[in-house]
């Protein structure tokens, strides 16, 4: 047998996996990394190895961490692995001044952001963009849903409402709702079946840190967040952004249209936030960067 990741070997909302391999009588499991599960940390290797089973380790151990990010990202740090979209002109724009942006970038970048949505358990956009452009966040292929995942709505004074598409009952998952205890309104959410999430914050700054840990703690791996740009930079601002898709299309707005990105806060050059590129190339006529957050370097080494 051949697995990414390390049997567990307890109960849970199944049974253990070592269990199940010995009793199917399996002689030689390959193991591509150590599941980083308090419960199991080695602990389903060692219980195979004492089976009389023969335990490889290592087998392409940097792609299997890659492929299961979201599970080491939720074991290691309490919350889901945060990826970031953004679509914008390539002066970093996503709207003109008069808040037109539909389309900036193109059916294949469209068709992307699909995809991307159909591998995540979560989509979070704030209230800004759900307010502007009326989202559903269901992933799609041509006409045809392919994928419900979670949605989730950073919307701190309940302002968008409930005829929004992110109330609509068409997923079995409920739509999970940032916002504050003090919020007026939320006996109209949850009559939808959504779920609030109260944090602590002022009423245009959340505690994000404590809403992804929240979002852990629904079981949530991977998140997607498509939305708006003070929500990604709040993000960028904690120190919560794992991964970058940005796409910029070959058209020209100028200084007068909305940013993609907030502002930061940043003061000097050594401060603001380094990535490194994973992979740049082409969604028909646009360009698509992926980048991830590069360590922080000492001040003054370039």
């Amino acid at each position: 047998m051949a697995v990414t990741l390390e049997p567990c070997c307890f109960q849970g909302r199944t049974g253990p996996c070592t269990k199940e391999i010995i009793e199917a009588g399996i002689a030689k499991v390959y193991v591509g990394v150590r599941d980083p599960h308090k419960r199991v940390a080695g602990g389903g290797i060692r219980r195979l190895r004492r089976a009389g089973i023969e335990v490889v380790e290592g087998i392409l151990t940097e792609a299997c961490e890659e492929h299961h990010r979201g599970f080491f990202s939720l074991c290691q740090r309490g919350r889901p692995f945060v990826t970031l979209k953004l679509a914008s002109s390539l002066d970093g724009r996503i709207a003109t001044r008069t808040g037109e942006s539909r389309w900036i970038t193109s059916s294949q970048a469209r068709a992307f952001v699909h995809r991307l949505r159909a591998r995540t358990d979560a989509v979070m956009v704030g209230s800004e963009t759900a307010l502007a452009d009326a989202p559903s966040l269901t992933a799609r292929r041509g006409d045809r849903i392919i994928a419900h995942p979670v949605r989730v709505l950073v919307d701190s004074r309940l302002r968008v409402s409930v005829d929004s598409p992110l109330y609509a009952s068409e997923s079995e998952t409920p739509t999970l709702v940032m916002t504050r205890s003090a919020a007026r309104g939320r006996a109209a959410r949850e009559a939808t079946g959504a779920k609030l999430i109260d944090l602590p914050g002022s009423a245009g700054r959340l505690d994000l840190k404590a809403g992804l840990a929240a979002l852990g703690q629904f079981g949530l791996t991977t998140l997607l967040v498509e939305g708006g740009g003070g929500l990604a930079a709040a993000l960028l601002r904690a120190d919560l952004v794992d991964e970058i898709h940005w796409i910029l299309a070959p058209r020209l707005i100028g200084g007068d249209g909305r940013a993609a990105l907030g502002g930061l806060g940043v003061e000097e050059l050594d401060l603001t936030p380094r990535l490194e590129w994973i992979r740049e190339g082409r969604l028909g006529p646009d360009l698509h960067i992926q980048a991830r957050r590069a360590p922080r370097l000492r001040k003054g080494i370039s």
